[in-house]
């Protein structure tokens, strides 16, 4: 199970299940930044967890996403499985819109450039992201006939 949420960093969201969704977000990072940037418990634990802010691409205010990551040649990886739905999440029209991202990951904040890879560079992050997390193996088969997004994260 791997988390992908996209939110303003306003705790005042409206209608209870923003606020319950919400509050879940907030004990999450508590417990992340409180364990090296692993969680230690709930659904989540022991998954490697990092915060990503973008900008949105339609209303240009600062968005959070909680992602699973794997590590590649000194990078930060994510894919936009949006937890098996048949569309991209929207952090991904984010960063095609603006790829300059502010990550923090294992209690550790810093400005990086988010892009997408394409083709057989897609291929080979998505396979070794895979490789270090198995669980997302699942995910091509819920999400239909949509290409799942793989990002890199690459310090600024």
């Amino acid at each position: 199970m791997t988390t992908e949420t996209d939110r303003t960093d306003n705790p005042e969201l409206s209608g209870s299940a923003s606020s319950s969704a919400n509050a879940w977000e907030e004990a999450l990072i508590a417990d992340l930044r409180a364990n090296g940037g692993t969680p230690s418990q709930g659904p989540l634990a022991g998954h490697p967890l990092l915060l990503m802010w973008t900008t949105g691409a339609k209303t240009g205010k600062k968005r959070r996403s909680i992602l699973t990551y794997s590590e590649q040649n000194g990078d930060l990886v994510v894919a936009g499985t949006a937890s098996g739905a048949p569309k991209d999440p929207a952090w991904v029209a984010n960063v095609r819109a603006n790829p300059d991202v502010t990550v923090e990951a294992r209690n550790e904040t810093f400005e990086a450039t988010a892009t997408i890879a394409g083709g057989a560079e897609r291929d080979r992050l998505w396979d070794e992201h895979v490789a270090q997390r198995p669980w997302f193996a699942e995910y091509p088969a819920q999400v239909g006939e949509r290409v799942i997004p793989m990002v890199r994260l690459s310090r600024s």
